[in-house]
């Protein structure tokens, strides 16, 4: 362990903290989410069949998971290349790229995007939500687990020597599953072995964060090394918001745009503008968490690439820092955000 202490594991190795620059904490480059196809309504199937052509681009940015092309992100090589260069151009430093078992992962094309872009990459280790799990992987033990874990961390991954720098997104939904507490309850034993960062996908209900902090503590996770993720699209009770604020967690609002008006995965959920995004972000600032906060725009789709009109890796930092500045988050309170936040939370103890 004395090797990755105090360092940050890329996919090309270990880095100073200090190395890594402006960081979106949440992100995807190679992945594929079949797993969430979303069936259109039978008037839609003509456009949900080829969807990338200018008038049809309102209908995907509302019904992004509804179009089977639209979830191999893991095709657009190429784009992704240009994509981390124009980051990299726009002020950005580092992509923790958040693709676990289930959904792809595919460390040589991070590795080589790494080499090409001069962006730091930081995979992720460990699994997905239930519905991603093998059979295989539901019969494992919570120490199999674990092992599985560690050795991606330590040694490298899908076969290869590419390690993993940190543990997630790792799943869940809600209610949890047994599935889902076992690869949690594995997560928290490596970390206790390894002292890395670990990052959260809850399950898409109010309560769901907690639960999760929950079963961490109970087998002995590190909360302050513990990212939550998706908390723009999870709590909007200002009360609620400030009450799991002080379990202790990096509080992660990583869906920058992405503005639609039906969630489908819930469709209780009135999905934040980026206005909103950053105004809950400045009422977490003015209570006191400016230190444990973080974002990304959690890529995950084709059309969100510049390629097919999207937004692309540089939104935050050309167009909602900004904005930030606007609404009262000063420069130093942004370059934590963005800066010494992720740099704390991605260095091995």
């Amino acid at each position: 362990m004395t090797a990755l202490s105090g360092k940050v594991q890329t996919v090309l190795g270990l880095v100073d903290p200090d190395q890594l620059g402006r960081t979106m904490t949440h992100e995807h480059l190679t992945m594929s989410f079949e797993c969430s196809y979303v069936s259109p309504p039978p008037a839609d199937e003509a456009v949900a069949e080829n969807p990338f052509q200018l008038q049809h681009m309102h209908w995907l940015k509302q019904n992004p998971y509804s179009c089977r092309e639209n979830l191999f992100l893991q095709q657009e090589v190429s784009a992704l290349r240009d994509e981390l260069l124009a980051y990299k151009k726009a002020g950005g430093g580092t992509i923790v790229e958040n693709t676990t078992t289930g959904i792809d992962r595919d460390l040589p094309t991070l590795r080589q995007l790494a080499k090409d872009t001069g962006v730091h990459i930081v995979a992720g280790a460990g699994f997905y939500v239930d519905s991603t799990h093998t059979v295989a992987t539901k019969k494992m033990s919570v120490e199999k687990l674990t092992d599985i874990i560690v050795s991606e961390v330590l040694h490298g991954a899908d076969g290869t020597d590419i390690r993993c720098g940190v543990i997630g997104e790792i799943g869940t939904g809600w209610p949890i599953t047994e599935s889902e507490t076992k690869v949690l309850r594995a997560t928290a034993y490596a970390q206790a072995q390894l002292g890395c960062p670990i990052i959260i996908h809850p399950g898409r209900n109010t309560a769901a964060p907690a639960e999760v902090v929950r079963i961490l503590q109970e087998t002995g996770g590190d909360i302050s090394k513990t990212v939550m993720s998706h908390l723009d699209r999870t709590i909007f009770d200002e009360e609620e918001l400030l009450e799991f604020a002080s379990l202790g967690s990096y509080l992660e609002y990583d869906l920058f745009g992405t503005e639609m008006l039906n969630y489908p995965f819930n469709l209780d959920v009135d999905m934040p503008s980026d206005s909103q995004r950053v105004k809950a972000l400045a009422f977490l600032v003015k209570e006191g968490y400016e230190d444990r906060l973080l974002v990304a725009h959690d890529i995950h789709t084709k059309h969100r690439l510049t390629k097919f009109g999207g937004h692309g890796y540089s939104h935050i930092l050309k167009n909602i820092v900004p904005k930030m500045l606007s609404r009262g988050i000063s420069q130093h309170q942004v370059d934590k955000i963005l800066i010494d936040n992720p740099k704390r939370w991605l260095t091995f103890k």
